[in-house]
């Protein structure tokens, strides 16, 4: 063979080499590609998901059902008094609060009390956050069931009921709803299908849910927080700490020259303990 045909085949076989070796790499190359935007097209769907969820979580929640006479814009808050009193007393509460519980044992019959009087009429949202730092599910039974005494009329009743029989906040015995119902038997008139059938359906579980959202976005962290005529009176008003005593001077100064509200029979809780100093907020 000479030379020359040599020289060819050599040539020939190089390029063929070099070909090879540039589809290796395009090849190298196009995988990277397709992983990368398998990568990309990932991280868009997970950005995606987290907007979505994101958008979920500040998008304010609007109850299917509100308690019966329920106010506010979107009927978060549950009256109890007359509510053409003179002042307003606002109270955020959890059911498993135990600082709200020392608040309601040490001022529960004073507000009873300025409520018969046609002085006060309270505004109550029923919080439920420490079930989301405990993990438990009572505070939100509690406070649909409190939902349900509401359409019967008795909210007050059993507020007062669920208060004095509180149970530690590091035991949740209200997860189990059947004993929410057992001390409604306390109450009377509250013990009936309809109400039992309220609490087991968590018929008031959007509300719930739509009630905590609503004290998350409030600015106020911790319950009891208490409000007269919108001015914070717990533990303080000024430099006064609150007292039965001082609330119903607060209350009669507030309401100076205005004519009472129409009163409203109360439903004092069994066994209510007697009026104590309250502890720091929850």
């Amino acid at each position: 063979m000479s030379e020359k045909n040599r020289g060819s085949k050599r040539t020939a076989r190089e390029r063929l080499v070099a070909e090879r070796q540039a589809q290796e790499a395009r090849s190298r190359r196009n995988k990277k590609l397709a992983v990368l935007g398998s990568v990309i097209a990932v991280l868009a769907v997970a950005v995606g998901v987290g907007v979505a969820v994101q958008s979920q979580r500040s998008k304010p929640e609007t109850p299917v059902a509100a308690p019966a006479g329920a106010i506010g814009a979107r009927k978060l808050v549950i009256p109890d008094g007359p509510a053409n009193a003179p002042s307003t007393l606002t109270v955020y509460e959890d059911p498993r609060c135990p600082a709200c519980q020392l608040f309601e044992k040490a001022f529960q019959p004073t507000i009873d009390r300025l409520m018969n009087q046609g002085k006060i009429v309270g505004n109550y949202h029923i919080v439920s956050f420490i079930d989301r730092h405990d993990n438990g599910t009572g505070s939100k039974n509690g406070a649909n069931a409190l939902a349900c005494a509401q359409d019967a009329g008795r909210f007050r009743a059993f507020h007062n009921v669920l208060y004095a029989n509180q149970p530690p906040e590091t035991e949740d015995p209200w997860s189990d709803r059947s004993k929410l119902l057992t001390l409604a038997k306390q109450v009377p008139g509250l013990d009936t299908p309809a109400f039992r059938t309220c609490v087991n359906n968590n018929t008031y579980g959007g509300w719930v849910s739509a009630v905590q959202q609503d004290f998350d976005k409030s600015g106020f962290t911790s319950t009891p927080t208490v409000l007269l005529n919108g001015t914070s009176i717990f533990p303080k008003k000024g430099d006064q700490q609150i007292s039965p005593a001082n609330l119903v001077a607060w209350v009669d100064a507030a309401n100076k020259g205005k004519p009472l509200g129409t009163a409203a029979s109360a439903s004092p809780a069994p066994g209510a303990a007697p009026a104590a100093s309250p502890a720091p907020s929850h």
